[in-house]
């Protein structure tokens, strides 16, 4: 494809075929990203394509195209033939310029640059009498018409003595092919992140076996295989650590710059570097399936993908052609019926050929979005959809969930008071609280391990989201939770204990009650440490006039100690796991845009109900399927990184879309009115192309806000 009209013609015909849900065509990736059901066929697809002029093949599927290395083959082409036309142009722009008038010049000036318009634009006219079969034109059409206008009309003219443009034809294409040449060396600078994601992994393992150890390559490791990763070595895939215990940098795949702690039971990915000790690492995921792929999917998927701003840039694309041409016509007749000589009106409506063609127009947004979506993959930050570039752009109100998120979601037991013995107090509840599930049910079980209580089996346990936990323990019918449950199981809560709750709640711990057989028996408070980042983050939104709140199904005491401690000024408390959706929909029913930042399996209908959805990567897998934008880090410092890097990727779009619109809308007229030689448009046509991208990749210095400290 050549421009955004190949691009709009082909998502057009893609869109038409039977069992074709949604087509989308990417100009600067050359992909199309089709959604289809069972009923479509690939070859019907392929055909349809190929009655447009165009070839199709299905993505290989494991690993993404080296984008990076196609279009750095296509630069080297162009720059190819850009040097022959150069060398052919030059000599034929002298003779014509101070040359005689004399038929030998004007001969010379013909054989010059015949190869140039015949050869080095053959491209241009392979791609024009294409399009002109299936009955269409794109800005090749432009560009053929235009240099075969000028250099036929030349031949004629050695006839009569007539003016020749012979160095027009030869300029308009070796300008053209210099853009060409720099657009793709530009382009192939832009898709090079996820080549570079690419370049992260290990090319081979050392994989155990009845023979010992042997180092084999990447591509024959298969999930089960037992690997040894030494010091300072790539780990080669997604595994699960067997024995041994070290630090592993994944910085490259989270972003976060201080190495993990690994010991047996924990996992790793591949890519991922380890820094101290020795590993035995068992393969989970392979190829495909790992982490590191499915990231670079996502961001393949996300360059793929259209933002609705691009949809107008493809509307005034797909008609843009014809009424440039049509233009031309018009301008030729009029400079012809008002007197002027026919070179006179051939160099206006080349003029308006060439300087028309919208090809920077249907670069604009699909660059900016390759770069901006690359460089968040760099920060850790996944955009799943083009569409996210607009809607962050336009969010005003960032909703967090409390635990996992903003603090640590590490629960330890802090205190416990018991009208009973601690031992027998814990050996009741522990058990049904292990049985929940429940970060806050784990740490009371881990609690009762370090104090030596031997857990009991507990029986008919069940859990009541957001309230607490009920089962049989050695026959006593057991009760945890908040004074609402005990209260409803018309169990009596003597005042001392209500009075100690609300003491450890205004410390910022979450305490709830305990008892058995209809009795409170005492309160146990846990307690999670707030991460670090969490103020820094709600501060860089606050500056950036973005209102901050917290949402959790604490106690309100708890929660508002939490929140003022980190800078949120709303907090809404003791909201069950359902209801957070609830509180996303009566922001937005206020008129809000709302963000939500969530990483639990709860947080998922918050996630989807939101307008942005920003998942924390290392949350549940639920959460992360739902969210917008994949936070690979739970640093929370990356939600506001990530609302400005889609703000101002999406500057840069309106940036070149404005550009590309202006320069076609006051060029066409100037060239009509014989303001703009030919060969000035060509120069100016190839520049316009160049520049979008150029402005595009800006986007790659891109750095987060210094105040984050990130």
């Amino acid at each position: 494809m050549t421009c955004a009209t190949c691009a709009v013609r082909i998502e057009r015909v893609l869109g038409r075929q039977e069992g074709v849900e949604a087509a989308n065509v990417n100009l600067a990736g050359a992909t199309a990203l089709v959604r289809v059901d069972d009923s479509a066929d690939i070859d019907a697809l392929r055909t349809a394509v190929s009655k447009l002029g165009y070839s199709i093949s299905p993505h290989a599927g494991d690993q993404p195209r080296d984008m990076a290395e196609q279009y750095q083959g296509d630069a080297m082409a162009q720059w190819r033939l850009f040097w022959v036309a150069a060398a052919l142009t030059l000599p034929t722009m002298l003779l014509s310029m101070f040359g005689p008038d004399e038929t030998w010049s004007r001969l010379a000036q013909a054989l010059l640059v015949t190869p140039v318009v015949l050869w080095c634009g053959w491209q241009f006219h392979r791609v024009a009498v294409r399009q002109a079969r299936h009955g269409s034109a794109n800005m090749d059409t432009l560009i053929s018409l235009g240099s075969l206008a000028a250099y036929l009309y030349s031949i004629w003219a050695l006839s009569n003595g007539a003016h020749v443009f012979f160095e027009t034809a030869g300029v308009i294409i070796t300008l053209i092919v210099l853009g060409r040449a720099l657009e793709a060396r530009a382009k192939g600078s832009a898709s090079a992140a996820v080549h570079r994601l690419l370049e992260l992994g290990a090319t081979e393992a050392r994989v155990r076996s009845a023979e010992g150890d042997q180092m084999v390559p990447i591509g024959k490791i298969i999930p089960g295989d037992l690997m040894v990763v030494l010091p300072g070595e790539k780990i080669p895939t997604d595994g699960l650590v067997m024995a041994g215990a070290s630090s592993v940098d994944e910085a490259m795949l989270t972003g976060e710059s201080l190495p993990i702690d690994k010991r047996p039971g924990d996992t790793v990915f591949g890519a991922t570097i380890n820094q101290a000790g020795r590993l035995e690492v068992r393969a989970t995921a392979v190829g495909s399936d790992t982490v590191l792929a499915g990231i670079v999917r996502m961001v393949e998927q996300a360059q793929g993908s259209k933002a609705p701003i691009q949809r107008l840039a493809d509307r005034v694309a797909s008609i843009f052609v014809p009424v440039v041409m049509l233009l031309a016509l018009i301008t030729t007749g009029v400079w012809l019926v008002l007197g002027n000589t026919v070179d006179q009106a051939v160099q206006a409506g080349v003029a308006v050929l060439i300087i028309a063609c919208p090809c920077a127009l249907g670069l604009a947004t699909p660059t900016a979005i390759m770069v901006g979506s690359g460089r968040g993959a760099e920060l850790g930050i996944l955009f799943k959809r083009a569409e996210v570039f607009e809607t962050a752009g336009h969010v005003d109100t960032v909703v967090f969930d409390k635990t996992g998120t903003l603090t640590t979601g590490a629960m330890s037991l802090t205190d416990l008071h018991s009208d009973v013995p601690v031992e027998e107090f814990l050996r009741l509840i522990a058990p049904v609280e292990a049985a929940s599930g429940h970060p806050i049910g784990m740490a009371v079980a881990l609690g009762a391990d370090e104090a030596g209580v031997d857990l009991l089996d507990a029986e008919r346990v069940e859990s009541l989201a957001g309230l607490g936990v009920i089962g049989v323990v050695d026959g006593h019918e057991v009760i945890v939770g908040k004074e609402k449950l005990l209260a409803d199981r018309g169990v009596a809560i003597p005042e001392k204990w209500s009075a100690e709750m609300g003491r450890l709640e205004d410390e910022g711990k979450t305490a709830f009650l305990a008892g058995w057989d209809g009795e409170a028996t005492g309160v146990i408070a846990v307690s999670d440490s707030v991460r670090e980042g969490a103020m820094a983050a709600v501060a860089g939104l606050h500056a950036g006039g973005i209102e901050t709140i917290m949402v959790t199904g604490d106690n309100r005491r708890t929660a508002e100690r939490i929140g003022a401690r980190i800078g949120i000024p709303t907090v809404r408390a003791e909201v069950l796991p359902g209801e957070k959706a609830d509180q996303v929909a009566l922001l937005q029913a206020g008129g809000r845009v709302v963000g939500f930042v969530g990483d639990g399996l709860n947080d998922a209908p918050a996630l989807i109900r939101s307008d942005l959805g920003l998942a924390i990567g290392t949350g549940t897998a639920v959460a992360v399927e739902a969210g917008d934008v994949v936070l690979l880090n739970p640093d929370p410092r990356l939600a506001p990184v990530a609302i400005d890097l889609a703000e101002t990727t999406l500057g840069t779009i309106r940036q070149n879309l404005v550009w590309a619109f202006g320069y076609n809308t006051a060029a066409i007229p100037i060239a009509a009115v014989g303001l703009l030689d030919p060969m000035i448009a060509a120069a100016a046509m190839a520049l316009s192309s160049v520049s979008v991208v150029l402005n595009a990749l800006r986007l790659r210095r891109y750095r987060p806000d210094a105040s984050l400290n990130l």
